[in-house]
This record gives C-alpha cells, structure tokens and sequence, in this order.
C-alpha cells in the first residue's frame, strides 16, 4: 500500500466504524440509573397531587406507581410514618388535543399529554434527595367512534403504565 492511500484507509475505516456504532436508531434518551443511599430501605407512596381541571388522575396514577414499586420488588412501600423515603408526585398539567378531523370537522385523532414532577425525599431528615420536573406522558389515539379506536380513560391508563415505569 502506498504511503499517501494509507491515511485514506484508516480514515474510511473509522468512519465505518462510526456508523456501524449508530445502530441506525438515532439518539435515544436513556437517563443514567439512579441509586439511592444505603439507608434507604423501604418506602411510601404519598398520593398523587393533582393541579389540574381534570377529576380523579390523582388516584389512578397513585395506584399505578403503587403497583409498579410493588412489581419491582427492590423496595418494600410501607405507610409514611415506617418509611425511610417518600414518593411525592404532582400532576401539573393534562392537555388533550385533537389532531386530525374528518370531513366534517369531528375530530378522529387525539394526543394527551400529561406532564408531573416527581421527587424522593428522604424522610428522617425531611430532605429533598432528588427530583425529575416535568415528567411527560405521552399517547396519540384515535377516537373510540373509529375501529381500533380507545377512550381518552383507555389513553390516560396508557400513560399511567408508563409514567409509572419511569419513576420507579
């Protein structure tokens, strides 16, 4: 190989490598895992505070996240007097809108968007240990009226899955 080809090689090569690095998926957000301090044993579940128009999200998401602590398993989820850290969730905004309508203007396409904070404090000394604003759920769907369609209750419990896999 001649010298001057051989820096072309070696600079096709690493962009090569490059690419093949991508996967061709894109970037994806991925936070980095958080671990939470060794004293931190069991935990409660405050009920969710709701601040927006909308009746009764504070409940089904409590529940959710309840379920989904217990599905993991890593920590107990006690009442707050045994715990020695607090899940403390606020459900500040539900946006519902529509996206696409059909010939006489019904709308047939929705997304809901629900955004929360969420925070750990730990309990004995009443400190914030950390705390992820503006958590978003996110679900398109077509209306109930159409075939394959779902209720805005059905996209809501959509997003309560996977707002609640987020935060545990």
């Amino acid at each position: 190989m001649s010298p001057s080809i051989a820096p072309r090689v070696l600079i096709g090569m690493a962009f090569l490598a490059a690419l093949l690095g991508c996967g061709g998926e894109g970037v994806v957000y991925k936070p980095s895992g958080q671990v939470l301090p060794a004293h931190i044993k069991k935990i409660a579940i405050r009920i969710a505070e709701n601040k927006t128009q909308q009746f009764g999200l504070e409940d089904k998401l409590t529940l959710r996240v309840r379920d989904e602590f217990l599905r993991n398993g890593e920590f107990p989820v006690v009442p707050e007097a045994e715990a020695d850290g607090i899940v403390v969730t606020r459900i500040r905004r539900y946006i519902l809108s529509p996206t696409q309508y059909d010939s006489v203007l019904t709308p047939t396409t929705y997304k809901l968007r629900v955004l929360i904070d969420v925070e750990f404090v730990e309990r004995a000394k009443n400190a914030l240990l950390w705390r992820e604003p503006n958590l978003e759920g996110i679900q398109t769907y077509t209306a109930s009226t159409l075939a394959g369609g779902i209720t805005e209750e059905q996209a809501r419990e959509l997003i309560w899955d996977v707002l609640a896999r987020d935060i545990v």
